[in-house]
């Protein structure tokens, strides 16, 4: 399915793209353009946000902007026509206002008009130039309602169950399912629905394409109304009591309500689905680094002795190399579990993510291939990744086929954690804040500069001996670290 439409007279219509991967929403965020404006092939007419970074999208053709269909600050699904833009050459007519964006009704497309053709969009002779990069998600494709077949009174079970299947594949219209077929409902809402003990064959969907939301399955549990009794059996019902219901509202002055969406959302959504789908185990090891902070000032000191000119040196770096080094002697460690095949993935390669704080929350992009990097092409990477975090501009392809990761909460004065391990990797190290502590060295008690470790996995795919190997290789390295300048 391609990100545009254009009908006879040469107004094209620009969807939303999957900006990610398997990515089902975005929001968008800014427009760049307006009704009348001229926009050419490559030009950026909006900023979106997507469940894991904020995007520009480029206009894939040049024209006239006709139609804004959504606001700022509207959640848009991917395949939604979101801007109309009339190719043919002609300019806004003279006089004529430009089109006002109006918002949507609870976000659900317009219906057709009577003359619309129910067939599939017609698509333009030739290659229809695609964005690079993006493409709709096949389960955002909107499909038309077809009408099921009946089903007799005693089928076997397996039929109904592949008229369930058939049903989601071809979509219903409003209403509650047919007999025999599944309701349309998107993971979370079934999740909410389970958690509330609702079923979801008893709702009533209003989401496009008979889709239940999360708001029919919250009207589901409402409290109903009392029945009406009839005249002839029972009293009138007093004045008072046929008031309305009084309206919830909340004291802005005391509370401040935050629309959960974006990255926020979507982290909660892999924390959760991490912390029930891996066992995690975690272990701790305090470590002496008094020798790994006079090597980052030394470094400092001569960078060009190291090949660290107009580097940014600091302890990070050194622990990212000393855990580079120890998944080179363990190269177990660094796996993944493939539920669907049963297998257990083994990575020849290390995408190393570094958990960064940003305004629009945690994200962890990755040093590609951090494995086979220098000490000072490490130090390059991870300086690039922080500054592009900081600046908002982190793309879902950086975000995207890590390994392992490190997090650092020792920046903020944490001593340790215990961190919880991003979707589909096995294994997380947690930096704890650097302190200096009386520390027994050489059999006196001196001062020293100490921190402690935590290193979580999958239980699944680490046991408790490799994953103490790790760490164990990660502390020693630390206490001499004279020895990663050898392996850089």
């Amino acid at each position: 399915m391609t990100t545009m439409t254009e009908n006879a007279s040469g107004l094209r219509e620009f969807k939303m793209p999957d900006v990610g991967e398997g990515l089902t929403e975005a929001e968008i965020l800014k427009w760049y353009v307006q009704p009348g404006d001229t926009v050419t092939d490559g030009q950026v007419v909006c900023e979106v946000e997507t469940a894991k970074a904020a995007v520009e999208l480029p206009i894939p053709y040049d024209g006239v902007v006709r139609e804004l269909h959504f606001p700022e600050g509207t959640t848009v699904d991917v395949g939604q026509v979101i801007i109309a833009v009339d190719v043919a050459g002609g300019s806004a007519p003279a006089g004529q206002a430009p089109v006002a964006v109006e918002a949507p009704v609870a976000e659900t497309p317009a219906a057709p008009t009577p003359q619309a053709p129910v067939a599939e969009e017609p698509k333009p002779e030739g290659r229809t130039p695609v964005l690079v990069g993006y493409g709709v998600a096949e389960a955002s494709t909107k499909r038309r309602p077809r009408k099921g077949a009946e089903v007799p009174a005693q089928q076997p079970e397996t039929f109904l169950a592949a008229t369930a299947i058939q049903g989601e594949l071809n979509g219903h219209g409003h209403g509650s399912a047919p007999v025999g077929q599944r309701p349309l409902a998107k993971p979370p809402v079934r999740k909410l629905a389970k958690d509330l003990g609702v079923d979801l064959a008893t709702i009533t969907p209003s989401g496009p394409d008979g889709i239940i939301t999360r708001e029919d399955v919250h009207a589901a549990v409402a409290p109903a109304p009392a029945p009406e009794q009839p005249s002839v059996t029972a009293p009138p019902v007093p004045a008072q009591a046929q008031a309305p219901a009084p309206v919830v509202t909340y004291d802005t002055a005391r509370e401040t309500r935050i629309p959960i969406k974006g990255v926020r959302k979507a982290t909660a959504a892999a924390m959760i689905g991490s912390a029930f789908t891996a066992p995690h185990v975690t272990e701790f090891v305090t470590v002496d680094v008094t020798r790994t902070m006079k090597l980052v000032e030394e470094l400092k000191r001569d960078p060009d002795k190291y090949g660290m000119q107009g580097l940014r040196v600091n302890p990070l770096l050194l622990i990212a190399k000393a855990l580079l080094v120890a998944i080179k002697r363990n190269p177990d460690v660094n796996a993944s579990w493939d539920e669907a095949a049963q297998e257990i993935v083994l990575k020849h390669y290390v995408n190393l993510g570094i958990a960064a704080a940003t305004p629009r929350g945690l994200i962890v992009p990755n040093i590609k291939d951090a494995h086979t990097k220098t000490l000072p092409q490490l130090a390059g990477s991870l300086g690039e990744l922080v500054a592009t975090a900081r600046e908002g501009k982190t793309s879902p392809a950086a975000m995207q086929g890590g390994t392992v990761t490190i997090t650092n909460v020792g920046v903020f004065g944490v001593d340790t954690g215990t961190p919880i391990l991003n979707p589909g990797e096995s294994a997380i190290l947690a930096i704890g804040a650097i302190k200096l502590q009386p520390w027994v060295h050489k059999g006196k008690v001196k001062p020293r500069q100490v921190t402690t470790l935590a290193l979580s996995f999958d239980h699944r795919l680490v046991d408790g001996e490799l994953g103490s190997k790790v760490l164990a290789d990660v502390a020693a390295i630390l206490e001499q670290p004279k020895r990663l300048i050898t392996w850089a």
